[in-house]
């Protein structure tokens, strides 16, 4: 399973588990006797819907969960290069988010490269390389930071960002924090901050092959313990 490729939504209904081998083709024909397109449509329709090239990795939790500790856990226990990627903006004038800037910077071990990239994170993506493990923390502050665009646009960024993960040759582990769980917020922007957070969280989750919610003081990878949602819902 591991070598496995997720197979296109028209074919899942032959795979409970809903993956494919790369002789995949010739297993369906000869043992399954199913009709399947063309080797070029089939090809066509494979890239579109598969997860990506290297494992992605989803942490997301609440506030003070642990979540960016659990992720760098994770990278630590790689045994490839590590960059990190800071998506927060930095306020001189907030002594509070400096602080919370700073007890990140003094956990990360000193090898990692630490890039800030509070706004262009797929163009940054798009140059990591084989053998690295690239640890982005986070994706709500990334979004914060491109709140005031358009619904197009930003439906153009999140599909920027799903391409480039899919196609990354490095492992990438992503931090996202948990926001919808509580009250509706009372103002459009809090609203659309909820909804779009939401929506990012659970389209990169559809392509990790880890995706772990860290609350309480544990740590539970949902692609293990829960059941995926059907495409197209919701």
């Amino acid at each position: 399973m591991g070598e496995g490729k997720r197979l296109p939504p028209f074919y899942r209904g032959i795979s409970a588990a809903g993956y494919a081998t790369k002789i995949l083709r010739n297993v369906c024909a000869v043992f399954l006797d199913l009709p399947l397109a063309s080797p070029a449509n089939f090809t066509a329709n494979f890239t579109a819907n598969s997860p990506a090239t290297m494992p992605i990795t989803l942490v997301t939790g609440p506030s003070r969960s642990g979540k960016s500790e659990w992720a760098e856990h994770l990278a630590r226990s790689r045994s490839c290069p590590v960059v990190y990627v800071a998506t927060a903006q930095r306020r001189a004038d907030d002594a509070e988010w400096q602080a919370r800037i700073a007890q990140h910077q003094q956990r990360r071990p000193p090898d990692w490269n630490a890039i800030e990239e509070p706004l262009e994170l797929a163009a940054l993506l798009a140059t990591a390389a084989l053998g690295e493990c690239w640890l982005v923390d986070a994706l709500g502050t990334w979004l914060a930071n491109l709140l005031e665009q358009d619904e197009d646009t930003w439906q153009s960024t999140v599909a920027g960002l799903l391409a480039v993960l899919r196609a990354s040759p490095a492992e990438i582990i992503l931090v996202a924090e948990e926001t919808g769980w509580g009250v509706v917020p009372a103002y459009p922007l809090g609203r659309r901050f909820r909804d779009r957070l939401g929506s990012l969280t659970r389209r990169i989750g559809a392509i990790a092959q880890s995706v772990y919610l860290v609350t309480g003081g544990y740590a539970l990878d949902l692609a293990k313990l829960g059941t995926r949602l059907p495409e197209g819902t919701g």
